[in-house]
Formats: structure tokens, sequence, C-alpha cells
């Protein structure tokens, strides 16, 4: 009894599912149920004698079709009753008939029809009806971050047509998609169902025809990294059998934590997707805010590309080689957020005023009370740059501690063999509301002749940032510190603060000036600026990566036995075309690690620019001359900044300084092979270099061009 019981349900349930599935099965399930209906109405006025047959003779009308005539005609009925003289067994068949017709069309026929245009409507609403086939651009995942990615696309194509794969409910990410949009870029965003780490959706949104793919998810479960790895290896496995086709051109995919991320930097983990022609970019949300602000310096505010926010330069105007600033970062909070900025400000921030023999290094400071543990963490996470270059620890989080400066010693090279890196980093122990703390400040923002300061508030408390910053010493906002204070969503509020101020300038007065020497300050918050909004967090600018390819290409197409690269009247003689297309094919070949070498001596270009102006007397925004050649005298100060630069970017990265028993300037050439095991031996400084450091002139004498080429 059970087990029938149990077939019934079974074969209920399969009803029931054909039944809901779709259009077409409903109507075939109708067709049917019209065919059956139609075979016994035939069978029945066959039964009800031979009238019927006599009524279609008279009438002409085939026997096959008055079944199906009393079937669909709502008049039939009436017309046999009245007009034919139909009576007894036959009526009675012919009503049978009628009222099962007037059942299935004017009852089930509506009902399917209204209940299909009710549940497309409702699938409609839910992301479940897929339109998009070619050209569109998918992003998988619903985080806060995606505004900024949609954003991002429609600035590039305005006319593009964005997917948006989620498992959240369609109807709530529309909603939180048009506070940002408006109602025509939302006609251009479709809204799927869908788990991004399944390949039975992707055939839905035809993603081997997409034009590029971002795997954004939610960065803050904590799976999230894990399961974006997960994704691309669906994505890889789903596109193989589309090898040779047309497939999208890019696939971007967002990291949360930083140790994922920095692996992407020197491990080739996806071969398979860049096997297939897809270029891989690993994105991660803090270091892409890091670069808005020490490279593009703006973002753009979520009205679009026409409210850009302008950030100041770290390093003022530029710091010349005569310079006697040391550039001062200083973060309140060890957090994602500082720990990512302060590893892209040591990669890009490099000046050609430091020499060994002084102590003008970029110096990025750490506030926290937990700043003793968290040190070690940092000194962990970047132990060769550690073995190198040393550190400095002070406590100031009690009345008992003295807060002296002690500086640590490199953790392996020592003397004349460490601190030759022009980057350090100082971890201060102590709350940035005490009495000592503050004073610190207050003597850093005092020391403009010797320092250009910049303060960052990136505590993960967003209103905490905000309290502090309202709440510095006003030395730092008469001296026009710039004050950058992390918040989660909308920056109105700190940007409504700093433009309500920026715009009024009054004269200071002090007994100590005379008439002649009175500045004028800008008032309390004209310097102080918002970053890290969620919604405005995805910017990849395409022009640092052009760069980057160009440079891969000066160096691909070097001579090494000369350590030259092509002369500028080669390079005028090679047509533009000729140039990227071999820059393209050079880049798709070039090893992960070579790629992010490449991609920061591209993004430190607009500092070194800002350093050629400085050391030319021109304004910090006068980029008049940035297109002349370099002076000889130019080319080796440059030299000297970019293979500074490369220490601090290869330490970083992973590689380690060689040890005399395994370097090559000691051995011999054949150790040289040790480069493969992450050892390099050019880590050094400038003056010890063999004859490499032709290169790195090389690379500066070339700015010009690369600008130009870029322009």
């Amino acid at each position: 009894m059970a087990l029938k019981l149990k077939r019934h349900r079974s074969l209920w349930l399969r009803f029931d599912r054909v039944l809901s599935h779709d259009l077409v099965k409903q109507l075939f399930i109708l067709v049917v149920v019209l065919f059956v209906v139609f075979c016994l109405s035939f069978l029945l006025l066959s039964f009800s004698g031979t009238e019927w047959k006599a009524f279609c003779a008279k009438n002409d009308l085939s026997q096959w079709l008055l079944p199906l005539y009393l079937l669909i005609d709502t008049n039939a009925l009436n017309t046999l009753y009245i007009g034919g003289g139909v009576h007894g067994w036959m009526l009675l068949a012919s009503s049978i008939i009628y009222v099962c017709g007037v059942f299935i069309f004017n009852g089930m026929i509506i009902s399917v029809m209204t209940n299909t245009l009710s549940r497309r409507v409702e699938e409609h609403h839910n992301g479940l009806i897929h339109y998009l086939t070619s050209g569109h651009y998918v992003v998988m995942g619903y985080d806060d971050m995606v505004p900024a990615v949609i954003d991002h696309v429609f600035t590039h194509d305005p006319e593009a047509y964005v997917l948006l794969l989620t498992s959240v409910e369609a109807v709530t990410v529309r909603e939180r998609l048009r506070r940002t949009f408006g109602p025509q870029q939302m006609d251009h965003v479709i809204v799927n169902y869908g788990h991004r780490m399944s390949r039975d959706y992707y055939a839905d949104i035809c993603l081997e025809s997409a034009q590029e793919i971002f795997i954004v998810g939610r960065r803050l479960s904590e799976a999230h990294d894990a399961v974006n790895v997960e994704c691309v290896d669906s994505i890889c496995r789903y596109l193989e059998p589309f090898r040779g086709q047309q497939l999208p051109s890019r696939i971007t995919c967002v990291f949360e934590d930083l140790d994922t991320y920095a692996a992407f930097k020197t491990s080739e983990i996806f071969r398979e997707v860049r096997n297939l022609g897809i270029e891989f970019v690993p994105y991660n949300f803090y270091a892409g805010w890091a670069r808005q602000v020490f490279v593009s310096g703006f973002h753009l505010d979520k009205d679009g590309p026409q409210r850009q926010v302008t950030y100041p330069s770290v390093y003022g105007g530029g710091i010349g080689f005569n310079d006697e600033r040391q550039v001062h970062l200083v973060f309140v909070g060890i957090s994602n957020f500082s720990v990512a900025f302060a590893m892209e400000a040591a990669n890009v921030l490099h000046f050609p005023n430091f020499k060994r023999d002084t102590h003008l290094r970029t110096r990025i400071t750490f506030i926290d009370l937990n700043a003793d543990t968290e040190k070690d963490v940092f000194i962990t996470r970047n132990r060769h740059f550690f073995e190198v270059q040393g550190h400095i620890y002070r406590d100031l989080s009690g009345a008992n501690s003295d807060g002296r400066e002690l500086p640590k010693p490199p953790l392996h090279f020592q003397g004349e063999e460490g601190n030759f890196l022009d980057v350090e980093f100082e971890f201060i122990k102590g709350d940035v509301f005490s009495a000592r703390v503050q004073q610190e400040i207050r003597s850093w923002a005092t020391d403009g002749t010797h320092r250009c300061l910049s303060i960052f508030l990136a505590m993960a408390d967003q209103r905490r940032n905000f309290a502090i910053g309202m709440n510095m010493p006003d030395e730092v906002y008469d001296n026009a510190v710039p004050l950058f204070i992390r918040q989660d969503r909308s920056d109105n509020f700190v940007t409504n603060l700093r433009n309500a101020d920026l715009g009024k300038e009054f004269t200071y007065f002090n007994a100590e000036h005379t008439a002649f020497d009175r500045p004028r300050r800008h008032l309390r918050y004209a310097h102080i600026f918002p970053f890290g909004m969620n919604e405005m967090g995805f910017n990849t600018e395409e022009s640092p990566l052009q760069r980057a390819k160009l440079i891969n290409f000066l160096y691909s197409t070097a001579d090494y036995e000369a350590y030259e690269f092509l002369s500028m009247e080669q390079l005028g003689a090679m047509s533009a075309e000729d140039i990227w297309a071999r820059a393209e094919e050079e880049w798709r070949g070039l090893d992960v690690a070579l790629r992010w070498s490449n991609l920061y001596c591209a993004y430190s270009i607009p500092c070194k620019m800002a350093s050629l102006r400085a050391m030319r007397g021109l304004e910090p925004d006068d980029e008049s001359r940035d297109l002349a050649p370099l002076t000889e005298q130019e080319v080796n100060r440059m030299a000297c900044t970019e293979h500074n630069r490369w220490n601090v970017e290869k330490l970083l990265m992973g590689f380690r300084k060689a040890r005399p028993e395994e370097d090559k300037y000691v051995q011999g050439a054949e150790f040289a092979q040790n480069k493969k095991l992450y050892i390099h031996h050019d880590i050094r400084p400038f003056k010890e270099l063999d004859a490499v450091w032709r290169l790195d002139k090389e690379i500066s004498s070339h700015l010009p061009w690369i600008l130009k080429m870029t322009s």
C-alpha cells in the first residue's frame, strides 16, 4: 500500500513540475487533453446513434469536424438545437461535448495563459529569464563593491550591457543599484539568479560569449577567496570546449585577503586561464584604493565621472635631488587598509634626494595600541625586506614607557650589507588620543621644513576614524597636513566639510609677523579627504597597464650584451601599430611576477615625473616639459631612484637578497641560476651593481617616450 502511495505521489509530482515549468509544456498538456477529449467526443457521438451522421451529410460537414465544432464554437449547441432540429441521444451527446469544450477553452486556456503571463513576470523579477547572448560584461556575485565595478564598465563603454549573476534576491539587488544608477543605465543592467561556482548557470548567461568577466562574490564572507578560486576553476573547465573561439578578453578576480592577493603576484596558479588566451587579473579592494590615492590621485564619485574628487600628493609638489624633506606617511590603526596602503606606498614612493648617508628615507609609521604584536606579523609577512632593512619601534602607551626611538637592525644583513633601502617602517604603540601620541603628531606637523607629512585614519571603525579626524591637534589643520579619513559608504559628509572650508582663506595674524609676511590659511577642515568607500572601490586605469606593456617591450627587445634598449631613432622608425602588436605579444607570454614588476614600474611614473618637474623648477602641474629628453644628470639621478624602487619591489614581492655563499657577484656567474628560487643578486646598492645598472639608466631615459605612447 505504501509503495502504491509513493508511486501515486511521484506521478503527481512529475505532473506538477511539468505543469509549472514553462509555456511550451503547458500548451503541450493542453493539446494532449484536447486530443483525448476529441476522441472521446467522437466515440460518444458514435454511440448516440446515426442521427449525427445524417446531420453532417445534410449540412455538408465532415464527420471528423463535428466533435471539434462542438468543442470550440460557443454557439454550436444553440445551432444544433434550434436550427438543426436534433434531439434525443444526439442532443445529450452534443450537450456533454459542448460542456467539455466550454470547460477547456473558456476555462483551461484562459487559466493557462494568465498563469503563464504571471509566471513570466515573476521569473523576470526573480532574474530567471536570460536575454544577453554575446558582447556583454558579466559580474559574478553581489557585494557593496559591485556598483563600482558596473560604473567602471559604463565609464569605458556607456552603451555596454552588464549581466549580474547573484544568489541574492534580484529585486533587492535592483533596488540597491537604483541608489547609484539612473533609469537609462539600469536598462543596461540585467540581474540573473545563479551561483558563481556552479557551471550549470554558465550556459544560460552565455559566459563563453561575454566581453569580460568580473568575479566579485561577497568580500566579507569567510570563504570568499576560496570560493572565488573555485569559481575561476569552474569557468576554465566550462570554457575549455570553446578553445579557439572568441572568448572573454579578461577575467578580473577580487581577493579580500592580502596574503592571497600577494600570492597571485608571483605564482602561476591560473596558467590554464592564460592558455585559453584570457588575461587573468587579481584585484584587491584595499590595494585598489591605495592606487587611487597614490597613483591616480583621484576617485570618481558614484554620481559619475563628472564628479571627480582629487587627492593631494603625499609628496607635496615633488621631491627634487636637493630637497631636504622626508616623505612621512602616518597610519593610525593597523588594518587591512593601512597595511595595503603601506605596501603600495613602499612600492611607488621613491625620490632622488635619498643618499645612503642621509636620513631621507620614505618613512611609514603605524600607530596602534597593539603595535608590539602587530609589527611581528608585518615583519614576518615581509621577512626578506626586514632581513635587509631595520625598523623603528617606540612605546608611547603608558607613563612608565620612555618613548625612545629604538632602531632595530636588519634580521640578517649587517653593516655595509644592510640598511641601504630608501624606505623604512616605524611602529608606535599607543592610543592616538593619548597626550604623548598627540604631542608626537604635533611635532611632525610643525616640521614642514624637513618633513612632508600625511596622516591616514584607517581603522575598521568608521565613526572612530571620523572622531579622530575632527579632533586632531591644531597644528595639523594650521599647517595644511593632508588628513585622509576612511569611510565605509558615502564620502558626502567629509567632502562637504572640506568644500565648505576650502573656499574660505583668511590672513593669519601673529605678533611675530610683519605686514608683509602674514600667511593666509584655509579654515579648519580644508584638507580632509575621504577614502575607502565600498561603492567606489574599483578603479582599474588602463594607462598604467599600457605603460607596463611598453616597459616590458623595451626590456624584451634590449641588447643584453651592451645593456641597451632600442634607441629613439630605432623606435621612431617603427610604426605605433607594430610596437603595440609586439608589446601585446610579449606581454601574453610573460611570467606573472615579471608582469607585476613592470606594473609597479609603471605605477611609479607619476611620482618620478613630479620629481623631474621639481628638479627642473616647474610647478607640480606643469606638464610642458614631460616629453622633453632627460639630461645626462637627470638620467643618472632617476636611474638610482629606479633601482632603489626596484630593490623594495623585489623584496616585498618575496625575493631575497643573495647571501655571500650563493651570490653571483662573489661566487661566479653560474650562481645567477638561483634567481629561479627567488634569490636575486642585484638587490644591493646602485653603486655596487655590475653593468646591469645601464638598464636603470635606459628605462629612465625612455620615460618621455613611454608617456608619449600612452598620452
